[in-house]
């Protein structure tokens, strides 16, 4: 069954989970423009939520509960739609299902409705960057029919509302991520075509320790394909243990660097760019893509946003935004994109995830002259478990204007300013995309002091 409009109107909706990120108000707007009867509640308040209630203003069937949840919300609807982040352990969630009421969230239910074929790409690391390589070279595909669209985990991009202008003979790239696959399990669907990166300990603080946990709701880009369906792994998946790697479906396509042609040359640092240009090569050259237009696509690529992106040069010195990398892993990545010529000084700190941070000592060694920590529990378990080396100038900032003035202060001539806080962003900034902007903001303000 595919999206009619009005298909809701009249439903008894409860919207939990509005956010910041833009996400959340592009479902609301859908439904009440589709007629529903729509509850939006969230534990933000009302002050807090300023910027996206307003957006909502006009809209006359939406009720609020801010600042708290009622379980009386969670009784009485058609269903439930969850944000990405709700507690597995949500009592307001168990107490709907055991009320008989339908769980859904938001990207999972376009995939459902939609009449575009659907590419999905999750992993730990490279998701965002696969996925964006993947929708530049569909849409240089000159030959192909129908429009391409990018959704999912996408800041400020709400996938569902894309359901009033999807057609059969478009493509839809998502960016999926292992709370978005939860509502694919749930609704037991999976993207006709599905690419799975890499998979590395994350988010352990809310699947509370459980590394199985954090694979199963993953697995659902997967799990749920049928007949000529394509699913893509990339080879670092192989090297999981035995409880991990026989969960993958018998005969999975595995693609390592190998798989790009020696002769394209990419515009983004790092090897781990090399692997995500390979699975984006092997993904698209399996759909019929032609060779020259893949190629082309990746030669132009310029990255992401907030992905080691490199925003400014001031005096010889190249500063990088990275915010993105809420894993030491990826900070690790960054690192070594960058070289081991000890001539980094990186701005790292956050939020602790409960991740083993043991993987960060060798790379600061080898590639940093200090380091700038940002006040955070994962800044206070960096100290106490002595990863920063004795050999390396570090100190505690409280904002990030005055870790990044003391990287400007600290870094070598002709030197690399690194901001890859390696953690998430909670308590200073609203999240990673709001990190990332404040840091370009602070960059362009030292360019006007330095000219």
């Amino acid at each position: 069954m595919f999206y009619k409009k009005g298909m809701f109107r009249g439903n008894k909706i409860t919207l939990m989970g509005l956010g910041l990120l833009g996400r959340g108000v592009g479902d609301a707007e859908f439904f009440a423009k589709e007629g529903a009867e729509l509850i939006v509640t969230d534990l933000k308040t009302k002050s807090e939520l300023k910027e996206s209630l307003d957006k909502l203003r006009k809209y006359k069937n939406i009720k609020y509960r801010l600042g708290g949840h009622n379980i009386k919300d969670f009784e009485g609807r058609d269903f439930i739609l969850k944000a990405a982040g709700v507690p597995l352990d949500s009592p307001y969630i168990k107490h709907a299902k055991d009320k008989g009421i339908p769980i859904i969230m938001s990207t999972a239910l376009f995939a459902l409705l939609s009449p575009a074929k659907i590419i999905g790409v999750t992993g730990t690391r490279g998701k965002s960057t696969v996925t964006a390589m993947i929708y530049e070279i569909i849409r240089q595909d000159k030959k192909r029919k129908g429009k391409v669209y990018l959704g999912g985990n996408v800041q400020g991009v709400a996938t569902l509302p894309l359901l009033s202008k999807v057609k059969s003979g478009d493509m839809v790239v998502l960016e999926l991520d292992s709370w978005q696959l939860q509502g694919f399990g749930d609704l037991r669907t999976s993207p006709g075509v599905s690419v799975f990166t890499t998979f590395m300990p994350d988010h352990l603080n809310y699947y509370k320790g459980d590394l199985n946990k954090y694979f199963e709701d993953k697995a659902n880009i997967y799990r749920n394909q049928r007949g000529e369906d394509i699913f893509i792994a990339g080879e670092q998946l192989c090297s999981l243990p035995v409880n991990f790697t026989k969960k993958l479906p018998k005969g999975t396509h595995f693609v390592s660097e190998r798989a790009l042609p020696k002769n394209v040359s990419l515009r983004i640092p790092g090897e781990h760019n090399v692997y995500n240009a390979a699975l984006a090569f092997e993904v698209t050259r399996t759909m019929k893509v032609p060779r020259n237009t893949i190629v082309s696509a990746l030669e132009k690529f310029r990255g992401v946003s907030g992905r080691l992106e490199k925003i400014s040069k001031i005096r010889g010195i190249e500063i990088y935004n990275d915010t993105t990398a809420t894993t030491p892993h990826a900070t690790v990545a960054a690192l070594e994109a960058l070289g081991k010529m000890k001539n980094i000084a990186l701005i790292l700190g956050g939020t602790d995830k409960g991740i083993d941070l043991k993987v960060l000592r060798d790379p600061i060694k080898q590639s940093c002259s200090s380091v700038s920590l940002l006040k955070g529990t994962g800044t206070d378990r960096l100290l106490s478990e002595r990863i920063i080396g004795k050999n390396i100038n570090y100190e505690i900032f409280s904002t990030l204007e005055k870790a990044l003035q003391n990287a400007l202060k600290t870094v070598p001539k002709d030197g690399i300013v690194l901001f890859s806080p390696g953690f998430t962003s909670f308590g200073m900034f609203k999240n990673e995309y709001d990190r990332g902007e404040k840091f370009v903001d602070l960059v362009k303000n030292e360019c006007l002091k330095r000219k």
